[in-house]
């Protein structure tokens, strides 16, 4: 990443209000580019976006991706020279609850930020953010590459591959002249880091377990994950950003950002290292049953560490740490969550620079 890239590029990021979105918000705020977010409300409360102001350096716009008149009108007025799509319906077991309105807004969400820009000659990238869940799932033990199969069982796994099919279609029909804007799809695995308070989001759900001396039940303790600190991944988005902007559609594809080898952790080791970090916490095991969510799934990062330069820079152990630190200060109230947020994406910087 190149930080002087961004100073004062207009950049429209949707799901802006969201745990990612608000991370990535104020990391653009940092590297002064002029940033539009388009989202529905915070729907947690605290909410990063509001504890941390991040509205306060940019332009907030609250508004609903499944509506394309908004979206288009929004996108018409920042005239943006990069989007970068984040906007989801992100929880597995809600896409069982409303699998319309995970559809709705995966899918059709991603074509209406598709089709706004195609009226926008202002445009000349867009990372369109999707998940380590679009593949089809074989329980396999080595890490999906960007060429394998696509799938997903669940109503939240499949939309999302159904919206890398949209971004697909996009780029081969609207998008293959050399004035076009480059399109890529970016997919990372479980984030974790400080801020994050939505529902079924398990460290979330241990730290406050925890603070609370209470005791957590969880779903799935032997499930394997790709995880990672949302600095990394994010990092990953801007890069490659950068490099559609600079060499087109070269870069126009999907790409994984995934954490290195002792990242692809059980639930169970998360739960104890963290745990341990904490200083102690209770938890037992809910025997269901449950509905079905993966229980092995790895991404292979070999590709996006070739062709574009970018590696995670976090084990699992500092992720948990930087994690823990966050929490702690924000709950304790000694440290603001701005302040603390920027903190630690300065300190990012500084081993990306290193």
């Amino acid at each position: 990443m190149t930080p002087g890239f961004w100073n004062g590029r207009r950049v429209f990021l949707t799901g802006h209000t969201g745990f990612k979105g608000s991370w990535l918000s104020l990391w653009l705020q940092k590297l002064g580019a002029r940033v539009t977010g388009f989202a529905l409300p915070p729907h947690t409360e605290p909410s990063l976006f509001e504890a941390a102001d991040v509205a306060g350096g940019m332009t907030s716009v609250i508004g609903d991706i499944r509506e394309l008149a908004a979206l288009r009108e929004a996108m018409l007025s920042a005239a943006p020279e990069i989007v970068v799509h984040m906007a989801a319906q992100a929880i597995v077991r809600e896409s069982y609850a409303d699998p319309v309105g995970t559809y709705a807004t995966n899918v059709m969400g991603t074509v209406h930020v598709l089709e706004a820009m195609r009226d926008l000659p202002s445009v000349r990238a867009a990372v369109v953010v999707t998940t380590d869940k679009v593949y089809h799932n074989e329980e396999w033990a080595w890490g999906y590459r960007e060429d394998d199969r696509l799938g997903g069982r669940d109503p939240y796994s499949n939309s999302k591959a159904c919206a890398e099919l949209v971004v697909q279609a996009f780029r081969a029909s609207f998008a293959a002249g050399p004035d076009a804007p480059a399109i890529a799809a970016a997919r990372s695995g479980n984030v974790i880091g400080g801020g994050d308070w939505a529902t079924d989001r398990l460290v979330r759900d241990l730290v406050l377990a925890f603070a609370k001396n209470e005791t957590l039940v969880i779903r799935h303790p032997d499930a394997t994950r790709p995880w990672q600190h949302v600095l990394d991944p994010l990092h990953g988005y801007l890069v490659l950003a950068e490099r559609l902007v600079e060499e087109g559609n070269r870069y126009a594809a999907a790409w994984n950002f995934g954490p290195g080898e002792d990242g692809a952790q059980t639930v169970r080791t998360v739960v104890e290292r963290l745990s341990k970090l904490w200083g102690g916490g209770r938890w037992e095991i809910d025997p269901g049953p449950h509905a079905h969510e993966a229980g092995l799934l790895k991404l292979d990062i070999s590709r996006t560490r070739r062709e574009l330069g970018w590696k995670p820079l976090m084990d699992l152990d500092t992720a948990l740490d930087w994690t823990v630190e966050w929490y702690r200060g924000f709950l304790a109230g000694r440290s603001h969550a701005r302040r603390a947020t920027e903190l630690q994406i300065a300190q990012y910087q500084e081993l990306a620079a290193a």
